[in-house]
């Protein structure tokens, strides 16, 4: 079915519309959840409350801009908020003055799946950050209203996801670990 003939079988609250808007984007929001989520039975949770939000707020979508971002940011908007009830990203360091080295980055060395390997073994404030800003492309103020914390501590977290990832992967043996490292 087109997708403004969904959208709008979905707006008349079509039953059979509705699981053919879910059935197609489902698969996709639910690895994005897993980024986000330490679980995969929060991912789930977080995925239904989703989609619950997305078909009673449909009437919403205006036709701009296209209707899976809006879709995602439903998804990224109810996973912050799972978040934020089991955690407190407040209590998090804060590093005043901080030296990031300028190359390569950490992340343009990995494949897709080792950063998520990798990702499910971050605390959560870590991880939260690193897929806004890195995979989301959200800018530290950005982040830091979504979170309700600092610019600084947004910043110092991204700086700490990719330390720890880093000696995760060299932990593991990943092959351009020690390479980054040494920079």
């Amino acid at each position: 079915m087109e997708e403004q003939k969904l959208i709008a079988a979905c707006k008349r609250q079509d039953r059979q519309a509705q699981q053919m808007l879910y059935e197609q984007f489902s698969p996709s929001m639910f690895g994005l959840l897993r980024r986000y989520m330490k679980t995969r039975e929060d991912a789930e949770d977080v995925l239904v409350e989703a989609f619950f939000k997305v078909l009673t707020n449909i009437d919403q979508y205006r036709g701009k801009g296209s209707f899976g971002g809006w879709i995602r940011r439903i998804v990224i908007n109810e996973a912050l908020m799972a978040l934020r009830k089991k955690h407190n990203f407040n209590l998090t360091l804060e590093i005043q003055e901080f030296d990031v080295p300028a190359a390569p980055k950490i992340e343009d060395r990995l494949a897709a799946t080792d950063i998520k390997k990798v990702l499910q073994q971050l605390p959560t404030g870590y991880r939260t950050v690193f897929n806004l800003y890195v995979i989301e492309g959200y800018k530290h103020r950005e982040i830091a209203d979504l979170l309700g914390i600092s610019i600084n501590t947004s910043k110092s977290q991204l700086i700490l996801a990719k330390k720890r990832m880093q000696q995760l992967l060299t932990d593991q043996s990943y092959p351009d670990a020690r390479v980054i490292e040494k920079q």
